[in-house]
């Protein structure tokens, strides 16, 4: 399969590969590629100090793309030096129907990272709670995260690391802001309820379409997800559609939104409670005596 990378003006010299990247292809197209995520990744961590006191981190695996190039970036910036943290990956088996147990031990094996496979039969909960035709997303996700949030525990790590990209951000914008009436995203960092555990999400900055690239070059062994994957109608492919419609008609609108995220005026919102417009008056000149 011949692939075709977006182009970018970083010609700075590839100072080596992490061993994970010995098959990767050697192009020039697929090194801009790696070192634009990088730099991403690297960007995401810095505006939002996610290296701030963090000293062991579990990394979510699915078994998806995002997932598992997030994993490789960490573990390329790890060997790098400008990653100073332990990295734990962990794949939480759902009992959904089908699921390849071996493939992910053994890939996680074969790369050289720590890792845990967890099972717990969350499918079974979701299909006997979630009415027939409804989406399962939800409540999967959290019955997920309380999951993670344990396992992280047990594993004495400080920080949850999860492979949510730009779009899942905006995505979940436009989610909240058409059907939630609220302006909320998913933040790069986040503390969770208890305080104890940090939610970082370093692809934020990184495109859909450059870790699919990327995770094919990378030939990552895919796991697809039977439980939800095949429903239509689900309110966060509207939202991708919709987007991908916007970016084909003007590009460049994405990243646009994403830097709106980060520049917000709530003095010209519509929030008392963010802006106090009550303290808001004119300047009377004084009247002369």
């Amino acid at each position: 399969m011949t692939l075709a990378f977006a182009e970018t003006d970083d010609d700075t010299p590839d100072d080596g590969r992490h061993p994970l990247f010995a098959d990767a292809p050697s192009s020039v197209s697929f090194n801009k590629l790696r070192k634009r995520l990088l730099r991403q990744v690297r960007q995401a961590m810095d505006d939002f100090s996610m290296l701030k006191g963090q000293k062991r981190w579990l990394v979510g695996v699915s078994g998806g793309k995002d997932s598992y190039g997030l994993l490789a970036l960490l573990m390329d910036l790890q060997w790098r030096g400008l990653l100073p943290v332990e990295l734990v990956a962990c794949n939480l088996d759902q009992g959904q129907p089908n699921f390849p147990k071996h493939i992910l031990p053994e890939y996680l094996k074969s790369i050289g990272v720590k890792h845990r496979i967890e099972y717990r039969d969350t499918y079974s909960i979701v299909k006997e709670k979630v009415p027939a035709g409804a989406t399962y997303c939800s409540l999967c996700s959290r019955l997920r995260r309380g999951n993670l949030y344990r396992i992280a525990r047990e594993e004495g790590c400080d920080a949850l690391v999860l492979g949510h990209h730009r779009e899942d951000i905006l995505e979940t914008f436009f989610m909240n802001f058409f059907h939630g009436g609220r302006l909320a995203a998913m933040p790069p960092k986040l503390l969770n309820d208890e305080g104890d555990l940090m939610v970082l999400r370093p692809l934020a900055y990184a495109a859909e379409d450059d870790l699919a690239k990327f995770a094919i070059a990378m030939q990552f062994p895919i796991i697809p997800c039977d439980l939800c994957g095949s429903q239509d109608g689900l309110q966060r492919n509207a939202m991708k559609a919709m987007l991908a419609d916007i970016e084909t008609r003007m590009p460049g609108r994405k990243d646009a939104m994403l830097r709106a995220l980060g520049h917000t005026n709530p003095s010209h919102l519509l929030d008392p409670k963010l802006f106090d417009f009550s303290s808001l008056e004119t300047v009377r000149p004084h009247d002369d005596d």
